[in-house]
């Protein structure tokens, strides 16, 4: 499983907002991920969580916290940014 699947699926199956660190260590536990195929885990993580920010598959729900989107309502989504005027 790429690493962009494993974050998605994480995030979908916690049904709540999680912490990177939290996501990145569910996926290592379920086996998603693996650590020999990887070589930096917490670099693949953060990058697949930057690319689905901004494709409005997943939104920020703090600082380093993410949740998935609805897939009905990942499409037409402003800016991808989490809808959370603080977030900049």
């Amino acid at each position: 499983m790429d690493t962009r699947a494993a974050v998605v699926r994480v995030l979908r199956e916690a049904d709540e907002p999680l912490h990177w660190t939290v996501i990145q260590d569910r996926a290592l536990r379920a086996g998603y991920l693996d650590p020999f195929e990887i070589a930096d885990i917490r670099r693949a993580v953060l990058t697949a969580l930057g690319e689905l920010v901004r494709e409005g598959a997943v939104a920020k729900a703090g600082t380093g916290v993410y949740r998935p989107i609805a897939e009905g309502r990942a499409e037409g989504r402003a800016g991808g940014r989490g809808g959370n005027p603080t977030d900049g």
